[in-house]
């Protein structure tokens, strides 16, 4: 779908920064950490709660500039400002959705673009960020995947997806809930995630976002994912799709490293909080993994992990052979897990009119520093790396 035959309500949600055309050279302030950024003040016989003072301007008060900064010392903005530079990224494109979901197109400072989705509700606001430029996994279901794996994105650029949407927001609209389901494989560049919920979740100078409210997703990396929980107190997500071994693996070729059965044990020894459970993200594709015999053996696969079990029914995309099974197919999945004692939701698709939607996030081609407004052809990322739908998880 071309962008421009979308309907748009600017005032529904972000509108574009005015004047965020193009990405200043030099190292963005966001990547630092906070020890490193102490560590800089200290070279420089500073005190270390300036870092505060610092970081609160940028993840709080959203400035976009040092100058801004009107409680640090001149000599310090000014120091700053040599070494570093607010924004890793620029809004290329906006696309509005009749459902009130903005997708937006982030274009780096390489050219490379990444999508993100924000996704209104009565009671939050969710924001479906990228961690990778495309996505070298390979699942077949995923639009995403079409891209191949450009690159890892930075800590900045993680961090600035949310503040730039942030910044777009209306005044009296806070972003706050994550979703780490966007394009690429969020414990595939795992430093970058992690240090990107280190700002995100800091209470004391960086975004101040729950832990409870953002969760990552991932297709199964096991390593990390044990790192993930032992190193943060976010929420997991997995991408299942299906139990069966062999359907997995042709699903999704991670399966052919990590394994359902490694996966589900993995699941079983992992410090999850007790009030805290795993989801499973389910994928329902008509024909493939939607049967009676699937949802029985999922049920029985998934007995005695603390879980619940999200059904996604596939979103159409261009390229895709798969479709989406019926509506009294996705209810009757549902219902069996549920008789079975599985906690189970069926996710409602946010964006689909925008190529927002799990599954669906794509761009085909980079642009260049100095190029204008991008008119990608196809919009089309996977709920294990693309695109998200509204739903109460890290709710």
């Amino acid at each position: 779908m071309e962008l421009d035959s979308i309907p748009t309500n600017e005032a529904d949600g972000p509108t574009p920064r005015a004047g965020a055309g193009s990405v200043a050279p030099g190292r963005p302030l966001e990547d630092l950490g906070h020890a490193e950024l102490c560590a800089w003040l200290d070279a420089r016989g500073l005190p270390a709660y300036r870092a505060d003072q610092i970081r609160l301007w940028l993840f709080r008060k959203h400035a976009t500039a040092f100058d801004g900064m009107t409680d640090v010392p001149r000599e310090l903005r000014q120091a700053l400002g040599r070494e570093f530079v607010v924004g890793s990224l620029v809004v290329q494109q906006q696309s509005h959705s009749t459902d009130g979901t903005v997708k937006y197109l982030f274009r780096l400072r390489d050219g490379a673009v990444v999508e993100t989705v924000y996704i209104p509700e009565p009671d939050r606001v969710t924001l479906c960020v990228s961690t990778q430029a495309g996505c070298g996994l390979g699942c077949t279901f995923c639009a995403t995947a079409r891209m191949g794996l450009k690159r890892n994105l930075t800590q900045a650029e993680i961090v600035d997806q949310v503040l730039e949407a942030q910044r777009g927001c209306p005044e009296d609209t806070r972003i706050s809930n994550l979703v780490f389901m966007g394009m690429g494989e969020p414990l595939a560049n795992y430093e970058a995630t992690r240090g990107a919920l280190e700002v995100i979740t800091d209470a004391r100078s960086g975004m101040g976002i729950s832990p409870r409210k953002i969760t990552v997703s991932t297709v199964g990396l096991l390593p990390q994912m044990r790192r993930l929980m032992e190193e943060t107190r976010v929420n997991l997500a997995i991408s299942l799709h299906s139990v069966r071994e062999e359907l997995r693996s042709e699903l999704m070729p991670v399966n052919r490293k990590y394994s359902v059965e490694q996966l589900l044990e993995c699941c079983r020894s992992l410090p999850v909080p007790r009030r805290k459970r795993i989801t499973f993200e389910y994928l329902l594709l008509g024909g493939v993994n939607d049967g009676a015999t699937d949802a029985a053996e999922l049920a029985a696969r998934l007995r005695g992990i603390r879980c619940k079990v999200n059904l996604i029914p596939f979103n159409p995309h261009e390229g895709s052979g798969y479709r989406r099974p019926p509506d009294h197919v996705i209810e009757r999945f549902g219902e069996s897990l549920r008789a079975r004692r599985i906690q189970a939701h069926v996710r409602r698709p946010r964006g689909d009119d925008i190529q927002a939607a799990c599954g669906q996030l794509y761009h085909a081609a980079t642009v260049g520093p100095g190029d204008g407004p991008v008119r990608p052809a196809v919009n089309a990322g996977s709920p294990a790396g693309g695109g998200f739908s509204a739903d109460p998880v890290g709710g």
